[in-house]
């Protein structure tokens, strides 16, 4: 594993406002969408905020295969992994905290009691990377 690759990695990660999440429908095709990413621990876990009743928390419900792609100024990785649903309460009260002024826009009606207030937790287990012209796959 090439840890200068994985640190600029998560360098790239840093400078991105959204990422693309895909989820499997239940047709088996993939389907993707636009997350900002609340938290990162460095590349390998994400966590997302969206609509507990949306399709995406129906996919993930079902299979909980999930890819995700960063890209910024022509670098990119992508990461392949599966997505928990969070129904920790702590842990989505924390990050409510963090980011209250973006979540309030999308769950204006009850704030984090939001019945659709959802968090999802991804954790990679493969990606691929491509930074400065550097191209790798690998196992995380």
């Amino acid at each position: 594993m090439n840890t200068k690759l994985i640190e600029r990695s998560a360098r790239l990660l840093s400078q991105c406002n959204v990422c693309t999440v895909a989820s499997v429908s239940e047709q088996g095709y993939p389907r993707i969408c636009v997350l900002m990413p609340l938290r990162a621990t460095g590349i390998r876990e994400l966590w997302f905020s969206t609509g507990a009743s949306g399709t995406k928390v129906r996919h993930f419900k079902n299979n909980r295969k999930a890819g995700v792609t960063f890209y910024n100024g022509g670098d990119s990785v992508t990461l392949t992994g599966e997505m928990e649903i969070v129904t920790d309460k702590d842990v989505k009260d924390a990050l409510w905290e963090q980011h209250a002024a973006v979540l309030e826009r999308h769950f204006p009606n009850g704030g984090k009691g939001d019945p659709e207030y959802c968090i999802l937790h991804f954790v990679a287990n493969e990606t691929t990377v491509y930074i400065d012209g550097e191209f790798e796959t690998f196992r995380i």
